[in-house]
């Protein structure tokens, strides 16, 4: 069987294939066509495929890593939709949590309600915070507002009423009227998307959900048709923001699960490469054309979040805790109002993309700071299957050099140093303001332009250590193949964790045990090993924040706490406090917010291949040229650059050197020294003053 992950990022679309019997790779990559994802995608495989001389009807497995649901939410154009709630609830979404974006910046506008007023829909019906009923739903209420809906002409409807996470009975006959009398469009409910409580956040996802759900679906089906009609026999799944993959009817129900679905890949392969290389703790550099996204994983485990705020509205959503910033290879680079250079967040994109590529970008990047200072191919990249335009790139950093009084290479290197800054910046968020010392971690560094600045941004925060995978611009899609199929159910509780709430907590842990039952019956492959494990959500008393423990297995098994498996969770969150915050509260009363349960059908790892082992001395047929090359420390340096394919396990680097392949080019600075190991991983060490 041959499988495939293919990742669409904003610039390339990445694409892997492996051999189940032989453990052989091939990768492939092609510009991303933005316009629809899917175009690219198949392609993608064709090529691949070809590229391994099989046939397309012998792919046994596509997973697929896309930005779609991003996209949408990031260029604001969805779906039209509707929001159907509470009558007294119609301004929730103006009204937030009354904080402005940014503390000190009185012109900060908030983002605009996906919503707007006019198309929020009021139903007088009331539930309490204990699931009873105040005010029964009216049947000739829900016609009437279905009928004002249908003159709305909408695309998408949300319905979220006040404690439905409780008691969903009034949402569930809503949105089965809803979608009986609206027919064509999508409508989804709280209760189906994010049954927990802050009204807030859950009426923010439900109404995210349904602003992305139309362009999902239409999305998925054209990927479903082209992977058909170029002769794949499988349908492909989707890897969601926790890491977990999906059938695309998961996706059509749960779109909002997606978006942060290329980032999870990266996490996912960057931990399957460094353990098999003997790293647990690393902190994962994803370095594309458009963005760089970093993750802490620790002891083999990638930290996680159960809220991400995306362009400014919180979404209630399990995910990998990915951090993104605006610094990647297509970056723009412009002087502003005060004559400083500035870097990022706008970026070339695929199309023009960097002035370098030749198709008519005129504005200065990272990428054509790197051309000009020698650490990319001055003349091809993609192992020559693109052409650089050199003359192009000094024209775009020319426009620079006028108004920074600045020659061209000192323009080009300032555009790195701030990049580098920009994204040591991502480093530190996810480490040292989680309390992590990055100094115990080694940086795993992949995407098309993470090697490039990987040793730069280790020196800034304090790092010794980097890993360059053997195929690091293709590693989102290896990730695609070595990920679990898995989902999360959340449920909120919102007990105290005391006997007397025994019943309350048991009675949801039974539906979610249910929910992870009936998931991997439908999404599990036959004969897979599936397991189902669960966390609960708790707190202090009068605490805002929850911290998450582990649920002990007996008690997921069971789908019930017993009493003494009650003091052990109560303790287990003492312990997490403590760890969390330096003290705990022994005496004080704790709360239970949340259950949760994960279902997960394992899937089969490809080994980890050895390569061969050689000298440690380079050989000439293992250099490629020299170059001058601009470093940080040492201005220009006449450089080797070494072909990645002909470097041999135990061989030894010593900086200053360059190192290119086909989807990548990594930059070994004067002051660090590499070696590849057994695996074929490039280990940098940097010398740290």
């Amino acid at each position: 069987m041959l499988r495939i992950g293919i990742d669409v990022g904003g610039t390339f679309t990445d694409v892997t294939a492996l051999d189940d019997e032989t453990g052989t790779f091939w990768i492939h990559k092609l510009p991303s066509t933005t316009d629809d994802q899917s175009v690219a995608v198949a392609e993608g495989v064709a090529a691949v495929v070809t590229q391994a001389g099989r046939r397309l009807d012998e792919v046994g497995y596509l997973g697929h890593g896309t930005t779609v649901a991003t996209n949408v939410v990031l260029e604001g154009n969805g779906a039209r939709t509707v929001l159907v709630t509470t009558d007294g609830l119609r301004d929730i979404l103006e009204i937030g949590r009354q904080q402005r974006p940014d503390l000190y910046d009185f012109d900060a506008d908030k983002p605009d309600a996906l919503v707007p007023r006019a198309l929020v829909h009021t139903i007088a019906e009331r539930i309490n915070a204990e699931g009873k009923v105040l005010r029964a739903l009216a049947d000739d209420d829900v016609l009437t507002t279905a009928h004002q809906i249908i003159g709305d002409a909408p695309e998408a409807i949300a319905v979220c009423f006040l404690h439905s996470y409780r008691n969903a009975a009034h949402e569930v006959a809503v949105t089965e009227r809803l979608r009986e009398l609206l027919p064509d469009a999508y409508v989804c409910a709280s209760a189906e998307i994010a049954p927990v409580f802050r009204e807030f956040e859950r009426f923010s996802t439900t109404v995210v959900n349904a602003y992305v759900g139309p362009k999902i679906e239409r999305y998925i089906s054209r990927l479903a048709q082209r992977i058909a009609d170029i002769g794949v026999p499988v349908e492909p799944k989707v890897i969601g923001s926790g890491g977990g993959m999906m059938s695309l009817d998961a996706v059509r129900r749960h779109p909002v699960s997606t978006l942060l679905s290329g980032p999870s890949a990266g996490v996912v392969g960057a931990t399957h490469v460094a353990q098999a290389a003997g790293f647990a703790n690393i902190i994962t550099f994803d370095m594309g054309g458009t963005s760089t996204d970093v993750c802490l994983v620790s002891d083999g485990v990638a930290l996680s979040a159960s809220q991400r705020t995306i362009e400014g509205r919180p979404v209630r959503a399990n995910s990998l805790d990915i951090h993104t910033v605006g610094a990647g290879g297509g970056s723009l680079a412009a002087v502003d109002s005060g004559g400083a250079l500035e870097v990022g967040p706008a970026s070339a994109g695929s199309h023009p993309g960097p002035a370098a590529y030749g198709r008519g970008g005129t504005r200065p990047t990272v990428t054509d700071a790197n051309v000009i200072r020698g650490r990319l191919n001055p003349r091809y990249i993609l192992g020559g299957a693109l052409a650089v335009d050199y003359a192009a790139a000094e024209r775009s950093i020319d426009g620079l050099c006028t108004p920074m009084g600045a020659d061209r290479m000192t323009v080009s290197r300032g555009i790195g140093r701030i990049a580098a800054v920009n994204m040591a910046g991502a480093v530190r968020r996810v480490s040292v303001e989680a309390g992590e010392d990055p100094r115990g971690y080694i940086l795993v560094a992949f995407g098309g332009a993470g090697p490039l600045h990987a040793v730069e941004v280790a020196r800034e925060v304090g790092m010794s250590t980097v890993l360059v995978p053997p195929n690091p611009g293709t590693l989102c899609a290896l990730g695609l193949l070595v990920t679990d199929i898995r989902t999360d159910f959340t449920h909120a509780a919102l007990a105290e964790a005391k006997s007397n709430d025994l019943g309350k907590l048991n009675e949801v842990l039974g539906q979610l045990r249910t929910a992870a039952t009936e998931w991997l019956a439908a999404e599990a492959p036959p004969g897979s090993a599936t397991t189902i494990t669960g966390v609960a959500k708790m707190r202090y008393a009068r605490q805002n924040f929850e911290l998450s423990v582990p649920l002990p297995q007996r008690i997921v098994d069971a789908a019930r706490i017993e009493p003494d498996a009650l003091d052990d969770l109560v303790t287990g969150f003492h312990q997490a406090h403590a760890k969390s915050y330096g003290f705990a509260h022994e005496s004080a009363t704790v709360q239970i917010i949340e259950l949760q349960t994960t279902a997960t059908a394992l899937v089969d790892r490809p080994a980890t291949r050895q390569i061969p082992a050689g000298p440690v001395e380079p050989g000439e047929d293992a250099v490629l040229e020299y170059r001058d090359v601009d470093f940080d420390t040492t201005g220009t340096v006449t450089t080797p650059v070494y072909r990645r394919e002909a470097l041999h396990a135990g061989i030894v680097l010593t900086g200053p050197a360059i190192v290119e392949q086909m989807d990548t080019t990594t930059v070994i600075t004067p002051d660090a020294c590499g070696r590849v190991d057994p695996y074929g991983n490039l280990i940098i060490e940097l010398e740290q003053s």
